[in-house]
């Protein structure tokens, strides 16, 4: 029997639904596939080059693929024959890097709202309201440094702006990075301060095991909390705020994708694992059924009206339907490491919009230059 080794990362979401379906898989194929785990830091942080070294797959996120279409250390991937209708707000094409797919995506996420109905009733606000604080509900938003520069970036494309970098010489326009740092103070006073080293996970445990907190407006879901009984409290994802006079929702993509190594002694036998596991009849059974949450479009049409799910494949839909691809090329992560070390002063310091802005620019000319 043919053994493959995969890291995929530590929460239900990420192990569960490919241990079940690998041993679903080792029946029906004769390959087996063990699965490691590494934190969500790790998940961001480590490099995809090391892992590959040891590993036949690997679960990694979109900005990699620069990195990884550089360093050929996966194997490039044929292109799914459903591709046009089961890519889920460009999951599939955020893997495509110089005219190849380098990952199959099997998780799909975007920054989205989400709300304990029963402690959440009137009106939801849009980001002007949050601006004013004129939303008197319990908030809270997940500020730990990679989410706050997320939801930065995810404000500024709500205002139109989603080509970025906007120019050589600075990151964003000082109009919309104004405004979207101005809202990402709002939401830091307007929760608890240990927010800023919240993550989403944090805020979803919160919500759904406490009576603190109403509404986030928002972070990257997580089916699993919308399931009656996975926690105490089932909660409700809906739409993105927008801002006022605009319905424009432009929600940062998150979600995984799976890569097959490009040392893999089995590359044939690794890649056709890859393609069933993020085929629709997988993800809408055994994956989804195991506290996966499935990158596959078509699985989120079928399931809409399941009430496993209470609504979490509807509730944020057009939300996800219309995510932003964040930077791919080489120069991006470098830059957003160096720009998460500064972000909490932000928030614990009280710094001044302007001066930070300023030091984002900065930070971002530097890697661009560095990698020209």
């Amino acid at each position: 029997m043919i053994h493959l080794k995969g890291m995929t990362w530590d929460h239900p979401r990420g192990y569960r639904c490919l241990e079940a379906a690998s041993e679903h898989y080792a029946a029906q194929h004769g390959v087996s596939i063990s699965w490691d785990r590494r934190s969500l830091q790790a998940f961001a942080d480590a490099p995809i080059d090391d892992i590959a070294e040891t590993y036949d797959f690997i679960i990694l996120d979109h900005p990699h693929v620069g990195l990884i279409a550089d360093s050929a250390c996966l194997l490039p991937l044929e292109m799914p024959a459903d591709a046009a209708e089961a890519s889920l707000g460009g999951s599939l094409e955020s893997y495509v890097w110089n005219g190849s797919l380098w990952a199959y995506p099997v998780d799909a996420a975007c920054q989205v709202a989400v709300k304990r109905p029963d402690l959440c009733k009137g009106e939801l606000p849009d980001w002007d309201s949050i601006l004013s604080g004129s939303f008197s509900g319990a908030m809270v938003t997940p500020l730990l440094p990679v989410d706050a520069f997320d939801l930065m970036m995810t404000l500024v494309a709500g205002r139109g702006e989603e080509d970025l970098p906007a120019a050589p010489d600075r990151f964003c326009s000082s109009q919309n990075g104004l405004l979207a740092l101005r809202v990402l103070k709002a939401l830091f006073k307007a929760g608890p301060a240990e927010a800023a080293q919240w993550n989403p996970i944090k805020v979803l445990e919160a919500m759904s095991e406490t009576d603190d907190f109403a509404y986030s407006p928002a972070l990257f879901g997580y089916v699993n909390y919308a399931r009656p009984g996975f926690r105490g409290n089932a909660l409700e994802y809906c739409d993105l705020p927008s801002f006022r006079g605009s319905a424009l929702k432009r929600g940062i993509l998150g979600g995984t994708g799976l890569g097959v190594s490009s040392k893999t002694a089995h590359p044939e036998a690794a890649r056709d694992f890859a393609a069933w596991v993020s085929s629709e009849p997988v993800q809408s059974g055994i994956y989804l059924e195991n506290e996966g949450q499935p990158g596959n479009r078509l699985t989120w049409l079928k399931h809409g009206d399941d009430p496993r799910y209470r609504g979490f494949f509807t509730g944020a839909l057009d939300t996800m339907e219309n995510a932003w691809t964040r930077p791919r090329d080489i120069w991006f992560l470098g830059f957003v490491d160096e720009v998460c070390e500064i972000f909490p002063d932000f928030f614990l310091k009280d710094r001044d919009e302007a001066w930070f802005l300023s030091r984002i620019n900065a930070l971002y000319r530097k890697h661009l230059e560095a990698n020209a």
